[in-house]
């Protein structure tokens, strides 16, 4: 295993068409999942929580995806509600981090919507760190309803995003990060 600075520094996000299997086992999935769920949570109020879409349930859970991209394309073509169908099944795992953020006397919810977001970043941290590669994304279906409804997600919660697992199958490349001159200052008082 890498150590923890060189895992950082080479973690890269990896299109989840270009994922492939094998999927992480049964253990791994649960060591991926006790890792993102060991991130900072002000009042432990667990905000979060997960849903795991692998084998057949990854096209299952498309099932809803391409029903409600047909009800709002009429003229779609069969290849692009394929496409849909298959939005959670190009990588071979994907787990969506829901956030659980309400109001709370003492937690503001934006500190619980990043506990969410933290425990997203952990799972696509602990994925590198188990020698796969992830994706971390939203895509349109994370804001409908009618698919959300259809995964479990209730009115009150939302999705932080999708995070797709796999193998990569090509070397992932890196991309321009943004000079840090441009984007630190030094408080001066």
């Amino acid at each position: 295993m890498p150590d923890a600075l060189q895992l950082l520094k080479t973690r890269r996000s990896v299109k989840p068409m270009e994922l492939a299997g094998p999927a992480p086992s049964a253990a791994e999935i649960d060591t991926l999942l006790a890792i993102a769920s060991r991130v900072p949570d002000h009042g432990k109020l667990t905000p979060w929580r997960f849903i795991v879409f692998e084998g057949d349930a990854r096209l299952a859970a498309g099932e809803a995806i391409a029903s409600a991209f047909r009800a709002d394309h009429p003229d779609a073509t069969p290849e692009q509600i394929a496409f849909e169908r298959t939005r959670l099944a190009r990588a071979p795992l994907v787990i969506a981090v829901v956030s659980r953020a309400g109001p709370h006397v003492k937690i503001p919810e934006w500190e619980q919507q990043l506990s969410a977001g933290a425990a997203a970043m952990s799972l696509v941290l602990a994925a590198h760190a188990l020698g796969y590669a992830a994706s971390w994304i939203t895509e349109w279906y994370a804001y409908d309803r009618r698919v959300l409804e259809a995964l479990g997600v209730a009115d009150s919660e939302r999705v932080a995003g999708f995070v797709h697992i796999g193998r990569p199958t090509k070397p992932p490349e890196d991309r321009p990060r943004p000079a840090l001159a441009t984007i630190v200052t030094n408080f001066k008082g």
